[in-house]
């Protein structure tokens, strides 16, 4: 009875619209009410859940973001794609996506990478004759990008709950995030001779090509730099997170001079309210946690699938529907931290690698930041763009099927996102 008024108050409280962090708290709470003598559990397990040193990377990976940002790595960025791209038809638009995939791995977040990259390619593409719609769309779609390569912050969050090691499961995001982007790039291009997009203006050269590179690379060197040390052992994700942190700065202040004070200072206050704020999710989700695996949870619905001798491939089915669901109404953090206890035993139990689920869960609900009604980086771009939220939904949709393409082989070809993991461990 006391894990049904569970449920049925959480579900209750996040239709309501209630922060997904207070839903945790008051249906744990309600909980309690019927197990009085386990409420000395609560300070325990909310602090075990937010005491944890893999965590701390996570308010640095947002610090060293924001600073990269700051720095003028964006306008680097997009210099370097844009001349990358110079022979095709519709090139900001590849641009758009090149600059996702590198931006998401410096900041590790979807919803950066559409506030920093929005602001400045939709106006830009929309000034050389692409629709307004269009510019927006790809924005929001290359975007869901930014969580799958590493670094990811939600790789790090299900790490917590799986035990996984964090370079790990940065490896296994590798090759999905490259399929993603690169499908969505050969969509780009067949969107833009169609309506006939422009090709970028100018001769390509190598010699020029090579010098755009070298600029670019202080931006790319980066993100290669903490997927190999933390894979390889060389330092931990916390440690690679505070490299990054001050190459940012170094970069920020000292080369391109971009970085003042005043703006490490309101950085590093927004870091802290945006890691409090998934902190306090956490605490309040390892007592969700307890509860479950105390109730035997978990182990009920593993048997209660298992006795019905559904094959495997109809509970793959099942997990990427599930998956995609909660992606449209919950976001990716919270929707991990109640996903994740119930679906790692169980999918452990049948079989499967821990690493693998970790890329389905990240891929799956990278989708739902482009849907609505919640998705945030559909959010972020329609603030930037002033569009509804309907009108960009709308064009971001042929870019998602590239994403529920790679959700559809993540699931059911687990070597796509175990292949690289099983070379380094």
């Amino acid at each position: 009875m006391a894990v049904g008024i569970l449920i049925i108050t959480l579900l209750f409280l996040i239709l309501l619209g209630l922060p997904i962090s207070f839903s945790l708290g008051i249906s744990c709470l309600s909980y309690f009410v019927f197990n009085p003598d386990f409420l000395i559990i609560l300070p325990q397990r909310m602090w075990a859940g937010a005491n944890s040193s893999v965590m701390v990377a996570l308010p640095l990976f947002c610090l060293a973001g924001m600073l990269m940002n700051l720095s003028g790595i964006t306008k680097k960025i997009i210099d370097f794609c844009s001349y990358l791209v110079k022979p095709f038809n519709g090139g900001l638009g590849e641009v758009n996506v090149i600059a996702s995939m590198i931006f998401g791995g410096i900041s590790g977040s979807s919803v950066s990478d559409t506030s920093a990259l929005g602001s400045v390619l939709i106006p830009e593409m929309e000034k050389r004759g692409y629709s307004k719609a269009f510019a927006t769309g790809i924005t929001v779609a290359s975007s869901t990008v930014g969580m799958i390569i590493p670094p990811s912050i939600p790789m790090i969050i299900y790490s917590t709950i799986s035990n996984e090691s964090v370079g790990g499961l940065f490896l296994a995001g590798l090759v999905p995030g490259i399929l993603i982007g690169l499908t969505q790039l050969i969509l780009v291009y067949i969107i833009s001779r169609k309506n006939n997009y422009p090709i970028e203006k100018g001769e390509f050269s190598f010699k020029e090509m090579l010098k755009r590179s070298g600029d670019g690379f202080l931006s790319i060197s980066m993100p290669i730099f903490i997927v190999l040390s933390v894979s390889l052992g060389v330092a931990t994700a916390t440690e690679s997170a505070g490299i990054a942190v001050l190459y940012a700065a170094i970069i920020g202040f000292f080369i391109y001079k971009k970085l003042k004070w005043g703006q490490l200072f309101s950085k590093v206050k927004a870091t802290i309210f945006t890691s409090s704020t998934i902190m306090i999710i956490i605490a309040f989700a390892y007592i969700f946690i307890w509860i479950l695996a105390f109730e035997r949870i978990p182990d009920l619905i593993g048997d209660f699938i298992l006795s019905l001798n559904v094959s495997y491939f109809w509970i793959l089915v099942f997990l990427d529907i599930l998956i995609l669901l909660v992606g449209m109404f919950i976001d990716v953090s919270p929707a991990l931290l109640l996903l994740g206890p119930i679906l790692v035993p169980v999918m452990e139990t049948l079989g499967m690698n821990l690493l693998q689920l970790g890329a389905i869960l990240i891929v799956g609900l990278g989708i739902g930041l482009a849907t609505p009604p919640i998705g945030m980086c559909l959010n972020a771009a329609a603030k930037i763009s002033n569009m509804s939220i309907l009108e960009i939904a709308k064009e971001t949709l042929p870019f998602l099927a590239c994403n529920i393409m790679i959700l559809i082989l993540v699931t059911f070809v687990p070597s796509i996102s175990l292949w690289i993991p099983n070379l380094f461990f």
